[in-house]
């Protein structure tokens, strides 16, 4: 009797306790967080929110909104094999980079997932956006390392404040609150269980979730691994400097590299000192930085090379890159400040919330210096990430130490794990592929010979890992990233200024700006064809009449071939290499400049003959405008730096 007035009132307790469950979380739709994007309104893809509750361990308190976006099946595939992305930084939004997702193979298989982890992204509350824009601000004055990171402080500690000020429990934006959302996720879109895809810091994230959610997996693909969290920091330098030692030997061990670059370490390190007494400011967009101006110092050359090093396109040029910062090329740095700029888009609100609470408390500054006392010539550690011990400091005070995450679990996970390492990696180097694999009993490596960070973003990336989750059991096939082994040094450009001036004016968008350049385009194409026509038709005109036409059809034929000319040329260099562009082109299409030239030289012929026999010239008007067009044309050439 007692037995079942027990069974009774556990029945009776079971659906209380379900209705609780069901109630800490729940799944809403919403409107497309890019109403504007027209390519993504032609595409299958829901939009919602996740309510969760802020603090795990209060599921009636306040909740928040978890952004999602779920691209659909683009085959009818019956067997359900979705994968969720977990997005880096910490503080990357994970759906802000849809577009990279929309062609994956990965979509032929199952749903793909897209989240804006709390405190990212399209998710609410939004915590600081706008912080990595005051650090960009910060870096650009001319100062030293010192008065860089007390400014990074007193932003850092400003956006702690606001986010207090909004009743916002920072302790809860971890990547075990993180798991709890992933899990609360897969149980509301009603799957069983699904790939989970981590990059970067997004690997620690999904290992936690791992370890505390096994069942969850279907199977793990982590990209650029934090192996270990209490490494994360303390051997930051070394990591850094390992990889650029990679890009010496190897441009050392290519001949066309060597040539072009004799001595590159010894380049770098005079760089160093250059701009330890001489930091050079270059001007940029104001949309960019308020003041109009950039000023590099030594701590923003290393960390503008070590960024570099995270993409296998930008390690292509590298060699090129640091020869142009020791050169002083202002033109091709003030390019640079918009992609440092694009380095900057986390959410360092988010990310402080994370890396305080789990990553800067198990490493230590002593470490971090005593790794980065090993390079004297360096002239100390990177203090971009330096900063972030004493930024810390700030933001745990009163705090008690959190503790290490547990990952024991993943010894005994029998899901199969896939993950990527790139050869040339700075922050998350190849090493940490080695030990993340040895964490699991069904794990697979995938070494990138001439990949930086996330080298499973590439075309040969994209296969594999497609591959891997369609049949999870079998070893991967790296041939292809074998067969790439030998990274290809961009060494026959002809740099131009021109090029990323006309770059940076394209970026800009302004369409009024290129609208006189147009029209005068069209101008000289009609010029050309009724000239031709009517040297053809009207052969009693003069010959002043004709030789006039004649000039004009050169100066037109010039002015169009060096415009279609660059337009090829920048469609091919981008094809190949985007980066290059930011120095000049390929030295095969130099031939273009020279035809600038003669074009040049043609309109001021073509001018002083007009004025010389405007008397006896028929239709002057007409021949003024396209000579104005021609002028206008050679104006912009000009403007944008292409001929002197």
């Amino acid at each position: 009797m007692k037995n079942l007035l027990r069974l009774i009132l556990l029945l009776c307790f079971f659906p209380t306790c379900l209705f609780s469950q069901s109630n800490a979380y729940k799944i809403e739709k919403t409107k497309s967080f890019f109403a504007e994007d027209k390519i993504l309104t032609q595409e299958t893809i829901e939009w919602k929110y996740l309510n969760v509750p802020e603090n795990w361990d209060k599921p009636d308190g306040k909740k928040i909104k978890i952004a999602v976006a779920i691209l659909k099946c683009t085959s009818k595939n019956i067997d359900a094999n979705p994968v969720v992305f977990v997005a880096g930084g910490p503080g990357a939004s994970g759906i802000s980079a849809i577009w990279m997702w929309l062609q994956h193979p990965l979509r032929k298989r199952g749903d793909i997932v897209l989240m804006d982890i709390r405190g990212t992204g399209y998710s609410l509350p939004k915590f600081c956006p706008d912080l990595g824009k005051k650090f960009l601000e910060i870096l650009a004055k001319n100062q030293n390392a010192s008065q860089d990171e007390q400014q990074k402080i007193i932003a850092a500690t400003s956006c702690q404040q606001d986010l207090l000020s909004r009743d916002i429990d920072l302790q809860a934006y971890n990547s075990k609150s993180i798991g709890k959302d992933l899990n609360a996720l897969k149980t509301a879109l009603k799957y069983n269980n699904w790939n989970v895809y981590g990059v970067s810091y997004g690997t620690y994230t999904a290992q936690v979730y791992a370890n505390d959610f096994p069942a969850d997996i279907k199977s793990l693909i982590l990209d650029s691994s934090v192996s270990d969290i209490r490494e994360y920091y303390n051997h930051n330098t070394s990591n850094y400097m390992n990889s650029l030692e990679k890009v010496f030997d190897a441009c050392k061990n290519d001949p066309n590299c060597n040539k072009n670059y004799p001595n590159l370490e010894e380049t770098y390190y005079e760089t160093l000192e250059k701009l330890s007494k001489n930091p050079i400011t270059v001007n940029v967009s104001q949309k960019i930085i308020p003041t109009g101006k950039f000023t590099y110092n030594v701590e923003d050359f290393k960390i503008s090379i070590q960024q570099a090093l995270y993409n296998e396109k930008l390690i292509e040029v590298l060699p090129l890159l640091i020869t142009e910062f020791n050169k002083g090329n202002k033109n091709t740095l003030s390019s640079l400040v918009a992609a440092f700029s694009a380095a900057l888009v986390l959410d360092y609100g988010q990310y402080y919330c994370v890396s305080c609470n789990e990553a800067i408390p198990n490493n230590s500054i002593s470490a971090f210096d005593k790794d980065a006392a090993n390079y004297k010539k360096l002239k100390g550690g990177l203090s971009f990430y330096k900063s972030d011990f004493l930024v810390c400091d700030k933001w745990n005070l009163g705090k008690d130490k959190p503790t290490l995450n547990d990952l024991s679990n993943l010894s005994t996970l029998t899901a199969p794990v896939l993950v990527f390492s790139g050869a040339f990696d700075p922050i998350t180097p190849a090493s940490n592929g080695k030990n993340t694999v040895k964490k699991f009993k069904n794990g697979f490596l995938v070494n990138a010979p001439i990949s930086g960070h996330a080298p499973s973003f590439s075309g040969i990336g994209f296969n594999i890992v497609d591959g891997f989750v369609k049949n999870s059991a079998q070893k991967p096939d790296t041939k292809e990233f074998e067969l790439h082994n030998k990274v290809h040094f961009v060494t026959d450009v002809k740099v131009s200024d021109g090029v990323s001036n006309f770059a940076n004016s394209v970026k800009e968008v302004n369409p009024l700006f290129f609208v006189p350049f147009l029209i005068a385009i069209i101008i000289l194409l009609i010029s050309i064809l009724n000239f031709c026509y009517t040297l053809i038709r009207n052969r009693k005109d003069s010959i002043q009449n004709k030789l006039m036409k004649i000039l004009l059809i050169i100066s037109s034929a010039l002015g169009l071939l060096a415009i279609i000319g660059l337009a090829l040329a920048f469609d091919s260099t981008a094809r190949d290499n985007f980066f290059i562009l930011a120095f000049g082109i390929p030295n095969k299409f130099a031939y273009l400049f020279v035809i600038q030239w003669i074009f040049l030289l043609f309109t001021i012929i073509s001018v002083f003959y007009f004025l010389l026999k405007i008397k006896v010239i028929s239709k002057r008007s007409i021949l003024a405008t396209i000579l104005f067009s021609l002028v206008l044309i050679g104006i912009y050439f000009q403007y944008w730096g292409f001929l002197f």
